[in-house]
């Protein structure tokens, strides 16, 4: 900013001032009649006070009450100089030959007839005010008392700019300031939003790329010594493998690019009422698992809500242990999907971790590798759902996975 935009703002606030200041003053000058201005109207009273027929006591007496009215010493000359009449203390003889003014604190002014009155005011009098004055200093003053504002002000700004240039540089960790209520304030939060937003992803990257280079070494090996047995052998076996290896290596890269996709992906695509139970029950029967419960109608990508019991399913087949149970509960409000397994089930200190890309329990060698991303997409399509999941330990063993779809997600039906 390099105080480019303090100097901006600052200057444009003086230039308004002095163009108020300006504004004004002309409005004073061209909005007063000249020819009964004050000076028109003091010269037009003086001589109704004190009329050019008058007799002398007349004018001493008119003066003398004038003296005491005004807290002052008059005195009236005749066209030629003469003293005519005084009230209070002499005043210099010399008044009229010496200058129009003598002082700050006497005022001589000559009338239209060639008579002069002068007035020395006991307090001083103070005359000449210039009203631009007072807009001046009231616009130095303001000026004044805005430069700490405006400083305040774009000092955050220079902060916030500063914080972006260094995120924008690759310091990911970096965050500005957002205390207030302002407007600032208001893009500080939502730059610092976006930042751990951005950081998060980034780092989610980093974990899925080490991670999935990791796994992706597995089937390469055996693909590769499979490939090398069967050019020696041409054992139908050895294809086999080769296949069921081709097919894990897909089976891992749709799930990489599914999870990056979902990790980008703002709102669904696509969105309309979807069986639960129905599409739980054509999902397990692909691997031959039935399914029990009542209908639910939720809201979503029939696609991704498939893939989410597919996964839920294959978690059960591959890691537990028989009979895999799929149940479908539809509540007012409310839909739930569990699947349940009879297996082993999940260390106690370990269930917060079950849904972390790549995730391998405790006491699970190199070679039987870890699970993938299975989980890890079932909670990130239930998160883009409005559904949360979790895990369960039931009480007779093996493990049970539950998707909970909240009330305005899901609505029961009727059968």
């Amino acid at each position: 900013m390099h105080a480019s935009l303090f100097l901006k703002v600052y200057l444009t606030l003086l230039a308004s001032l002095g163009l108020v200041a300006l504004a004004s003053g002309v409005f004073m000058h061209f909005g007063q009649d000249e020819d009964e201005g004050w000076g028109a109207r003091r010269e037009r009273f003086v001589v109704a006070m004190l009329p050019a027929d008058a007799d002398a006591p007349s004018l001493q007496a008119t003066l003398t009450r004038l003296a005491r009215a005004l807290d002052a010493d008059l005195a009236l000359y005749s066209a030629g100089g003469q003293l005519v009449a005084s009230a209070g203390d002499p005043l210099p003889a010399d008044l009229l030959e010496r200058s129009r003014r003598h002082g700050r604190d006497v005022m001589v002014v000559r009338l239209s007839d060639g008579r002069t009155v002068a007035a020395r005011m006991h307090q001083p009098w103070r005359a000449g005010r210039n009203p631009l004055a007072y807009l001046a200093l009231i616009a130095t003053l303001i000026g004044i008392a805005a430069y700490p504002v405006v400083r305040h002000l774009t000092r955050r700004l220079e902060r916030l700019r500063q914080g972006v240039d260094a995120w924008g540089s690759g310091a990911l960790a970096t965050r500005v300031a957002d205390d207030g209520s302002d407007e600032v304030a208001a893009v500080a939060r939502s730059f610092n939003k976006a930042a751990d937003h951005v950081e998060r992803l980034l780092a989610a990257h980093r974990t899925l790329l080490a991670n999935a280079s990791h796994e992706l070494r597995s089937p390469l090996a055996r693909l590769r010594m499979a490939i090398d047995l069967y050019e020696q052998t041409g054992d139908k076996g050895t294809k086999s493998e080769i296949v069921r290896n081709l097919g894990e290596l897909d089976a891992l890269v749709e799930e990489i690019l599914l999870a990056s996709r979902l990790d980008h992906l703002e709102q669904l695509d696509h969105a309309e009422p979807v069986d639960l139970l129905g599409l739980a029950a054509e999902e397990a029967a692909r691997s031959g698992v039935a399914v029990s419960g009542t209908p639910a109608i939720v809201s979503g990508d029939p696609r991704l809500l498939a893939r989410l019991v597919r996964n839920l399913v294959q978690n059960a087949l591959r890691h537990g242990a028989p009979p895999i149970e799929v149940e479908v509960e539809g509540t007012r409000g409310k839909a739930l999907l569990s699947v349940r397994d009879h297996g082993q089930g999940i260390p106690q200190d370990e269930t917060a971790r079950v849904f972390e890309p790549f995730y391998r329990p405790s006491g699970r060698g190199e070679a039987a590798g870890g699970w993938g991303l299975g989980l890890s997409l079932v909670r990130q399509i239930a998160g883009h759902h409005g559904a949360t999941v979790h895990y369960e330990a039931p009480a007779d063993g093996g493990a049970r996975f539950v998707v909970e779809f909240p009330a305005g997600i899901a609505a029961d039906i009727s059968v």
